[in-house]
């Protein structure tokens, strides 16, 4: 909230953030959304922080979740192994897992994009009024 960026890169990251967080490419977020946040010039750390909900602790159920909604948009079934979820186990486990998961995350990841986006620039933009008034109030002596 504190970054000197302005409210609409802060939620240009954040949405970027969310959109590579919900690729299921667990061991490339932090390079894809940092090299993706170059490019875009959008604010790096926002971006970084925003993939972090998805991360090796919740990897299992989030990977399932995204296999769930890949396998309903799909219509292909296959089989979903949580002992290999690392990016080489579920390529050797064939691309129909890697495409069921990615399909996953698309539908999921870019309507979460779009909520991300307009949900951190109103909290953004709110969060910078307040203080501004604080210190304004503050500068005043009220």
């Amino acid at each position: 909230m504190r970054q000197k960026s302005s409210p609409k890169n802060l939620a240009a990251a954040m949405a970027l953030g969310m959109f590579i967080g919900a690729m299921p490419i667990m061991p490339f977020q932090s390079v894809v959304v940092i090299a993706l946040a170059f490019v875009m010039r959008v604010n790096k750390l926002a971006a970084w922080l925003a993939t972090c909900y998805s991360n090796a602790a919740t990897m299992v159920p989030f990977y399932f979740f995204l296999y769930e909604i890949g396998e309903l948009v799909t219509q292909l079934e296959v089989a979903f192994d949580p002992q290999h979820l690392e990016m080489e186990q579920l390529i050797h486990a064939g691309w129909d897992v890697f495409i069921v998961m990615f399909a996953g995350g698309l539908t999921f990841g870019i309507p979460a994009t779009i909520i991300t986006y307009f949900v951190s620039l109103f909290a953004i933009r709110r969060y910078r009024e307040r203080r501004a008034i604080r210190l304004l109030r503050k500068r005043s002596g009220t």
